[in-house]
């Protein structure tokens, strides 16, 4: 998948010494997902069970001309005995911020859960004060839906989310 430089692929060996980065440098992720030091050996282990792609979850390398940029990953979420859909996220190095990277990539995996999987919703949460990823997900074409109250706790203190959701025939 590409798109103005940007793909998306599966994670190599050699991108998990980047993945470890979000693990181990808080200022890589600072200041919506620094949640403190934990597992930082989780990934390594995942990738060498599956590759980081399961039925349930995934996580494929965002890249610009080949140059890893960070991560998009999804999770099922089952809300009946019979349904199922995707929440999605993003995590991008400090450089590739601000210059369109995470719209096109998350627009890209967004297309990819679609063609490739029959869930009708995809959503994605943000930190309230994360303006910025809010208005890529209107961007890339999420709806709204609301705010989460003390949905998070990061660094000493309980923060709000926001909830957004594309349905699959709103995809444009």
């Amino acid at each position: 998948m590409s798109d103005n430089h940007v793909t998306l692929r599966p994670v190599a060996e050699d991108d998990l010494s980047v993945l470890e980065r979000f693990l181990l440098e808080p200022e890589t992720v600072e200041p919506f997902q620094w949640f403190g030091w934990w597992d930082i050996g989780r990934w390594r282990r995942q990738w060498a069970e599956n590759g980081l792609l399961t039925e349930d979850a995934g996580q494929l390398m965002v890249a610009r001309d080949d140059e890893p940029m960070g991560f998009v990953a999804w999770r099922k979420i089952v809300s009946s005995r019979t349904t199922h859909y995707w929440n999605m996220g993003i995590c991008l190095l400090p450089e590739a911020r601000g210059k369109g990277v995470g719209t096109e990539a998350q627009r890209q995996l967004v297309q990819y859960l679609f063609a490739h999987t029959l869930v009708i919703r995809i959503e994605a949460d943000t930190d309230v004060d994360n303006i910025a990823e809010q208005r890529v997900l209107e961007k890339v074409g999420f709806t709204r839906e609301g705010v989460l109250r003390s949905v998070v706790f990061r660094n000493g203190r309980w923060r709000d989310g926001v909830r957004y959701s594309i349905l699959r025939d709103e995809l444009g």
